[in-house]
């Protein structure tokens, strides 16, 4: 291994990411594990320098305190607490260390090496990979987005043709998006592609339907049972890689944090799961995995390209999916992209995307009174993706792309702008 590591014990902080990209920033690698990670685990990661364990308010879980198993005292690694006085540790303190103090813990006390930097990263994951896989096949669900493009270009350099990429089409892709994946990936970077077009076979699960997190946990668990369908039509299968990220982690909910929303790939995945799970990119905020990504040369394009939900356009038709408010979403955001592309606005905002919410307001369209939906526009920025601005769009442009959604996508009669970051909502609807 490549990174001197620094693992930070999650006691209920509600800044452990803040902790861990500090501990980044000063050129150390940082990983946040459970509070009740054993003596062995902790010993079993690898190059750990020392410890940090961080407290908070949440440090009660079913009625019962959180609490360090005491051996994990004695096991020689450099330890501090932060915000937890009952802690039998030599060095602690009441709020997150200043830079300084932090420096001097990380570099001097426990002697850490500032080798963290997207280079060594990879090289440690592809070795990771390449121990846990062997001479196994990976199955990757290659969506297109950044974070599957990633993994997929980690997972080649681990293993080569080892890997199978299978891009499932479930209906809720955005416009032309299926396409896009299979000119670039297929034809362009030659992928061991497999393209599965289970649209109406998602769709008609989903029907009906309204509630955010069923709608999330059937799509995951329908990726699964394609992947699987898939798998048993190849040989040597065993292992399921994903785009995970650390994001994905936490919203999910962790031991001492409750859940924001699950994501398909952790909260929506099936108890009987025949596979094994290959996750490289799971420690990495949204801003490293495109570093990673840029490091591992794959095209700006591709590296900095929208951001999309595994569950795709199923989380932007809010409720209950139906094919027709479904075409409104979908011909909408196309519109806002190509408006954003025209305004120089791509690269400059972090996510932008439309939804489309299951209720309809009385409107005038071609000179008679319409009952139709409303298009909500949504644009953010953000580094982590674990808080959000929003971005001051120029009124001629928004004025622009609401009258082309206006006059050119079906049963709309109404557009507005969201005006709220995060905190308190999310980055997504549902």
């Amino acid at each position: 291994m490549k990174q001197d590591m620094i693992v930070i014990l999650d006691l209920g902080s509600t800044e452990n990411t803040t902790l861990a990209r500090q501990i980044r920033d000063l050129g150390v690698y940082s990983e946040i594990h459970p509070h009740d990670i054993t003596p062995e685990g902790l010993k079993s990661l690898p190059n750990v320098k020392g410890v940090i364990l961080n407290g908070g308010k949440n440090r009660v879980v079913d009625g019962t305190a959180v609490e360090i198993d005491p051996v994990l005292y004695e096991c020689g690694f450099p330890m501090l607490a932060v915000d937890h006085p009952t802690a039998r540790c030599d060095r602690r303190m009441e709020t997150l260390p200043e830079e300084a103090d932090l420096k001097e813990f990380v570099l001097n006390v426990c002697g850490a090496q500032a080798n963290w930097n997207m280079k060594n990263f990879i090289e440690d994951q592809v070795e990771l990979v390449r121990k846990q896989v062997g001479d196994k096949k990976v199955l990757l669900a290659l969506s297109g987005g950044v974070d599957s493009s990633v993994v997929a270009a980690l997972l080649i350099r681990a293993i080569g043709q080892q890997l199978v990429c299978v891009h499932v089409n479930h209906g809720l892709m955005r416009k032309d998006e299926s396409e896009s994946v299979i000119e670039v990936f297929k034809n362009q970077l030659h992928a061991n592609l497999v393209y599965v077009d289970a649209t109406d076979r998602f769709l008609d699960k989903l029907a009906g339907v309204a509630d955010p997190e069923a709608k999330r946990k059937i799509i995951g668990s329908e990726f699964i049972r394609v992947f699987e369908e898939e798998a048993r039509k190849l040989e040597g299968i065993d292992f399921l890689g994903q785009g995970t990220i650390y994001p994905d982690i936490i919203e999910s909910g962790t031991k001492t944090a409750k859940m924001v929303k699950s994501h398909h790939n952790v909260g929506g995945l099936p108890e009987d799961l025949k596979f094994e799970l290959v996750e490289p990119l799971k420690q990495l905020f949204k801003d490293e995995v495109r570093s990673c990504g840029v490091e591992l040369g794959l095209p700006e394009a591709m590296v900095y390209r929208q951001p999309f939900p595994g569950p795709g356009l199923g989380v932007r038709c809010l409720g209950a999916i139906t094919r027709e408010r479904l075409s409104a979403v979908r011909e909408s955001d196309a519109i806002l992209r190509e408006e954003f592309r025209k305004a120089g606005l791509d690269r400059k905002v972090w996510q932008y995307f439309t939804v489309v919410p299951d209720f309809k307001s009385v409107g005038v369209k071609n000179n008679a009174r319409s009952f139709d939906y409303l298009v909500i526009i949504r644009a953010i920025n953000t580094v982590d993706a674990m808080s959000a601005t929003i971005e001051r769009v120029d009124w001629d442009v928004l004025q622009r792309i609401t009258d082309r959604i206006l006059a050119e996508v079906d049963h709309v009669n109404r557009v507005c702008y969201d005006m709220s970051p995060k905190p308190p909502a999310t980055i997504e609807f549902e």
